[in-house]
């Protein structure tokens, strides 16, 4: 059970940041099993994991989002501010909600419950990797009520006109530049001009806040 056939995803690397080693091991042995993944190393804490980043190649973080000393959203912050092309992916457990929306602005792509069960695990390493943005259901919805409710950036009133709402829609339905100038008929320059219009309007920071934005503004729905 759990293993990928046929179109099988190229390898995929994974660092596993968790201050409880029971959690780290249990998670470790369900990732080793499956076809295209590969645990390369683990930390049990934010401060381990940027001490050892020079020891690693990888592609995909899993970080948990509350530890003694450095909490997930400083972690993440800093790890991408040397290893940007890495991608994190959120672990917390309910009551964690307030962090959400630091773990967003700190450039997580991903964000599970601990208790997911592991297939959603496998969706949600696919789709980060593959680069797109990943939410678990529950924690969208505690994730956008909270961003609601919190006060709007200055510049996220001026409206989006009906090409960059199209394009938000893509976005966050996982389609790269590429693919949404390949879906709209227009160039990929055409495409990067728009996104960064909608990020300047919006006054998001990433992907993973276009997304929160455009579920609190209608647009898409909560998936």
């Amino acid at each position: 059970a759990g293993r990928k056939t046929g179109t099988a995803m190229s390898d995929c690397r994974i660092i596993l940041v968790d201050d409880h080693t029971l959690f780290r091991g249990g998670l470790r042995g369900l990732l080793d099993r499956y076809e295209g993944f590969r645990v390369v190393g683990e930390a049990g804490s934010g401060e381990e994991l940027l001490e050892r980043i020079g020891e690693w190649q990888a592609d995909v973080v899993f970080m948990d989002i509350a530890m003694p000393g450095m909490g997930g959203a400083e972690a993440t912050q800093r790890l991408l501010a040397l290893r940007p092309q890495w991608r994190v992916i959120t672990l917390s457990m309910f009551g964690d909600e307030h962090y959400y929306q630091r773990m967003v602005e700190a450039g997580a792509r991903g964000f599970l419950l601990k208790d997911s069960p592991f297939d959603e695990v496998v969706r949600a390493v696919e789709t980060v990797h593959g680069g797109g943005t990943y939410f678990s259901e529950p924690l969208l919805g505690s994730l956008t009520g909270r961003m609601c409710s919190s006060e709007r950036s200055a510049g996220a009133d001026e409206p989006l006109s009906a090409r960059e709402t199209e394009i938000l829609v893509c976005v966050c339905r996982g389609l790269s530049n590429q693919e949404i100038a390949d879906k709209l008929f227009i160039s990929k320059r055409t495409v990067d001009k728009h996104r960064a219009n909608i990020l300047e309007k919006t006054g998001c920071r990433n992907t993973a806040s276009l997304v929160v934005y455009a579920i609190r503004q209608g647009l898409v729905d909560l998936l």
